[in-house]
């Protein structure tokens, strides 16, 4: 498995697919308790990248406004 550390450069789709990856291995209870482990905390990094990155969706729709005429506007989304 890859480094903790290239998460952060994975997209949402391709964290999740390993995710789904990751899941599937672990309900099938072929691998041993090490692997299961170092798999399980990849697992909830993925996760946490996820989540961060569906935020920060939702952030950018949330910037989606209704402008003076009741046409909708949009403003720029801030990244931190």
């Amino acid at each position: 498995m890859s480094e903790p550390a290239d998460i952060e450069s994975l997209t949402f789709e391709q964290a999740l697919a390993e995710l789904e990856q990751i899941v599937a291995r672990l309900e099938s209870g072929q691998a041993p308790l090490e692997d299961s482990i170092r798999m399980y905390e990849r697992g909830a990094a993925l996760k946490a990248h996820c989540e961060k990155r569906l935020e920060a969706a939702r952030l950018r729709v949330e910037k989606i406004v209704m402008g003076a005429g009741g046409a909708p506007g949009v403003e720029p989304a801030e990244f931190g």
